[in-house]
Formats: structure tokens, C-alpha cells, sequence
């Protein structure tokens, strides 16, 4: 089997795919985007009263459909010998990529969260998901975080 050098930027446009969609933003409760600093956040206390695991999806932005769909497209170009082969091979290459790419986004933005309850000491019971970064039990003495649209628990 020999290496064909029209290959070599469809490998490395997969590879540079596949590591960005490694970079998912974490959720956890020790964990701020830019955008959440110098904001006034509103604390209130509590004790985690029950963790459950759960499964956090990410949405999909469409890179991984739109650039698996533009490499198995330069992919499928170079399969057969004339202009109609090449053009099959480019329309099949964009869409098996396509398909693969969106499969490969979905799974990269998959992660292991946690549904924290929290009884809060005002009487209220609360329940957030986050990711599973910031390790928390039951009994747990807490703060729960708001700034009216991102709430997280931390100890």
C-alpha cells in the first residue's frame, strides 16, 4: 500500500478538525467563561442534598458537517479516471464526510455532568447540571453562584 500525496491535506484538515472539537467549553462549577468575569454574581448557601450522573449534549455549530462534507469531497475528487468519476466521487465523498463529520462533532461535544440538588438555607430546593468536574456529595456545605442566566455550584 503506498501513500498518495493528495491524501496528505484531507488527513490533516481531519486531524485539525478532531482536535478542535476537543475544545468544548467545560461546565463545571469551578470553571468561568471569559464573558462570565466582571459580573455580579448573587450567593446563597446550602447542602447538596442528592447528586445524580447525567449526560450533557453539545449543540451542533455545523464545522464538523461542513468540513467533513469540503474533505471527503477533495477525497472523492481523486477516485477514477475521468471528469464524471471524479465528479461521483466528489458528490459521494461530500456526503459520507458530511455524515461522518456531523457524527464526529456530536461525540465530541459529549460529556458526563452531574444534577446537583441543593436545599438552599432559605428553604428553597434548586437543582443544576453541571459538568462532573468539581466532585461534590451529599452533605456537602455549598455556594450557589447566579448572575441571572448562568447559576453554578461550588464548595
Amino acid at each position: 500500500m503506498t501513500f498518495h500525496k493528495a491524501f496528505l491535506p484531507s488527513l490533516l484538515a481531519v486531524l485539525l478538525v478532531a482536535s478542535l472539537a476537543g475544545c468544548a467549553p467545560t461546565r463545571s462549577g469551578d470553571v468561568y467563561r471569559r464573558g462570565e468575569t466582571l459580573r455580579a454574581q448573587s450567593v446563597e448557601m446550602g447542602v447538596v442534598d442528592g447528586i445524580r450522573w447525567v449526560r450533557i449534549e453539545g449543540g451542533q455549530s455545523g464545522v464538523g458537517t461542513i468540513g467533513g462534507a469540503a474533505l471527503g469531497g477533495i477525497a472523492g475528487s481523486t477516485i477514477g479516471g475521468g471528469s464524471r468519476a471524479n465528479a461521483a466521487g466528489a458528490v459521494a465523498g461530500a456526503i459520507v464526510g458530511g455524515v461522518l463529520g456531523t457524527a464526529i462533532e456530536r461525540d465530541a461535544a459529549r460529556t458526563q455532568g452531574m444534577e446537583v440538588t441543593v436545599k438552599l438555607d432559605s428553604g428553597r430546593t434548586i437543582a443544576v447540571v453541571q459538568d462532573g468536574g468539581e466532585l461534590l456529595r451529599p452533605g456537602d456545605r455549598v455556594r450557589v453562584l447566579s448572575d441571572g442566566s448562568t447559576t453554578r455550584v461550588s464548595r
